[in-house]
């Protein structure tokens, strides 16, 4: 979402970046079953995203790492990675994700999976930091078979907390879509358009707050993982809570 449908507006006469040095990366991954093992069947990578597997074992590591050290506005980073039959991976990135201050257009994150029957995806990208001034929007589409295996932790960080800082104005627009056997299953939206640090500070919203983590697991034996979870987190100093419904 441009800068033009948000409350967010940050010019700067004469500073305007062309279009042609914005950031256009991607990485298109196929992982599939070998024998006893998941390997690479087919790879893509262009612009600054790249990705490596440094362990290969029963279950596929990949770190997604992104040359440009951030992402400022303008930039486009998309993510696709498809699991064949049986396939097993782990997913992260070599450290967390800096997005900057944006002149006036924001950045655009697309992150999509596909699992196939009998597939485990672990989802797991360090957290992403939001600079003063950022704007992003970003999508994380799945659509898995009815009998893979999904878990996925995002991490949002607003500012980095131990220099104080305290965000003025800011975009973030966050979408989550998972389809399983076709079907949705689990939808999410989340959008902050203004004084960040101000929306956090509601009651409803943060309640002062400066990070929030979500972890979603998809699997037809996922109610039997909450009271173990519910457990740990009673033991956190955080706000935190969890749920199950629809095999999540």
């Amino acid at each position: 979402m441009s800068a033009s449908a948000s409350a967010f507006k940050l010019e700067v006469p004469g500073r305007d970046v062309p279009g042609f040095v914005r950031a256009d990366s991607a990485v298109r991954m196929t992982l599939a079953r070998s024998g006893d093992c998941t390997r690479v069947a087919r790879l893509f990578e262009t612009g600054g995203l790249r990705v490596r597997f440094p362990n290969a074992g029963a279950t596929c590591e990949g770190v997604l790492i992104n040359t440009g050290g951030g992402i400022a506005g303008g930039d486009r980073v998309a993510i696709s990675c498809a699991l064949e039959a049986r396939a097993s991976a782990t997913l992260t990135t070599q450290s967390a994700e800096k997005i900057y201050r944006a002149e006036t257009n924001s950045a655009d994150i697309s992150v999509s999976l596909a699992l196939g029957s009998k597939s485990r995806l672990a989802w797991l990208p360090q957290e992403t930091i939001l600079f003063d001034g950022a704007q992003v929007s970003r999508k994380l589409n799945v659509a898995m078979a009815g009998d893979a295996s999904l878990t996925i932790l995002e991490t949002v960080i607003f500012g980095r907390v131990a220099r104080f800082e305290r965000l003025g104005l800011g975009f973030l627009r966050d979408r989550w879509r998972i389809q399983r056997d076709g079907r949705l299953v689990f939808a999410e939206d989340v959008r902050l358009d203004g004084v960040v640090a101000d929306i956090l500070e509601r009651p409803a919203c943060g309640a002062g707050a400066r990070a929030v983590a979500t972890l979603l697991h998809v699997n037809a034996n996922a109610v039997t993982r909450l009271s173990g979870l519910r457990r740990v987190l009673a033991k956190a100093k955080s706000t935190c809570g969890a749920s199950t419904f629809n095999g999540l």
